[in-house]
């Protein structure tokens, strides 16, 4: 055997999953392929991930006890989100390996930590400061200048949690937000936003998957198109940037890494996700293997072969009614990949699954997902 390998938590094995989402579905999926049992900590009864797991634990992401309890019964834990308690983690490793580890979470929960982690290892970002109150924000506007956005520093999501700031007045919205720790990023005019996908196996090899394009709605990624239509220079930068990130946070598992292109086709980057991604959804598709089965190849401590994507792609997410609608449509497109998350309630702009569509003519492919809400 491999000495790298030798410490690869290998099948039958059990991983736990804190967070029972869709990412965590996907997780499980990939697991489960692999022979892997699967058990996952959400406090909602047959959430998405349960559904094809091996066992659920009904408990809230913060219960320290339940949490010990997962770790009890598993061999690797793994998270789909950010927001878990770090302190409860810690706790857990005497029973379970957690390749991720905690420094992870701690800098990407907070988006000041993240700023100023990229920031000191020379990767570009946007201008910030950090904001506790009223003057600290007046201090920080005329720092960053404006136009400029303040978000809180932990907690927000899909555009949840932020404020635009167009002059230095600072306005009702404002100064709501500041009962929080908060950030005040310059706004950037940008061309477009894309992300990368990367992971790094136990023996220390960074992967990268294509570089993608993504169109939001409402904050809210609506359209991915993979791979992206830019400068093949982007995607060499977008690259080097992944693997200086990578091997900085010594990585395991899957990183998702937003970008804006500026009009000059350098890079900013925006955010960083300590999982899998929206973005990377079209690999399930799309690629030799998905950001799912990469992710728990490097948390088992399994080699990562190298990403192909085996054609062009879009993914478009649906969103409250668009499952309804892509149901009733789905005898119509062969064409699709369609994928519903199985959550108990349709809600407005929650996410309910998503639709994947392979064709080397993109075009084709977003006129074929356009149909979902007469978008043609």
């Amino acid at each position: 055997m491999n000495a790298n390998f030798k410490e690869a938590i290998l099948p039958p094995a059990t991983i736990g999953i804190v967070g029972g989402g869709q990412l965590g579905q996907m997780m499980a999926l990939s697991a489960k392929a692999m022979g892997y049992r699967v058990g996952v900590l959400d406090p909602t009864p047959k959430a998405p991930a349960a559904q094809v797991a091996d066992f659920q634990i009904v408990a809230a992401y913060d219960d320290q006890a339940a949490l010990l309890d997962l770790a009890r019964r598993s061999d690797v834990l793994t998270y789909e989100f950010e927001n878990v308690d770090e302190n409860a983690l810690i706790a857990a490793q005497a029973y379970a390996k957690l390749p991720q580890g905690t420094a992870l979470l701690h800098i990407t929960g907070d988006r000041l930590n993240e700023k100023q982690f990229l920031h000191d290892h020379g990767i570009p970002v946007t201008s910030f400061a950090p904001v506790t109150d009223l003057q600290s924000l007046n201090y920080a506007l005329n720092r960053v200048g404006t136009p400029a956005i303040l978000k809180t520093a932990a907690g927000g999501y899909d555009g949840h949690g932020q404020t635009d700031l167009d002059t230095a007045v600072v306005t009702k919205a404002a100064s709501a937000l500041l009962t929080q720790p908060c950030i005040l990023e310059a706004r950037q005019k940008f061309r477009t936003e894309v992300s990368m996908m990367v992971t790094r196996s136990a023996a220390g090899v960074v992967t990268t998957f294509p570089l993608v394009e993504n169109q939001h709605q409402h904050h809210i990624l609506h359209t991915t198109i993979a791979p992206a239509n830019v400068q093949p220079s982007v995607h060499s930068a977008a690259r080097k940037i992944a693997v200086s990130i990578a091997e900085a946070l010594e990585l395991r598992g899957v990183l998702g890494i937003e970008f804006f292109v500026l009009p000059d086709d350098t890079l900013l980057v925006n955010e960083l996700a300590p999982r899998p991604h929206n973005s990377g959804h079209y690999t399930i598709e799309a690629c030799n293997i998905s950001q799912f089965e990469a992710h728990i190849r490097s948390i088992c401590g399994l080699p990562i072969p190298a990403i192909t994507q085996t054609s062009p792609a879009v993914m478009r997410n649906l969103l409250g009614d668009d499952l309804t609608v892509a149901r009733q449509q789905l005898v119509e497109h062969p064409e699709w990949h369609f994928h519903d998350y199985g959550k108990a309630a349709i809600k407005p702009q929650r996410k309910m699954g998503h639709v994947t569509v392979l064709n080397h003519d993109i075009d084709a492919a977003l006129t074929s997902v356009a149909i979902l809400k007469g978008e043609q």
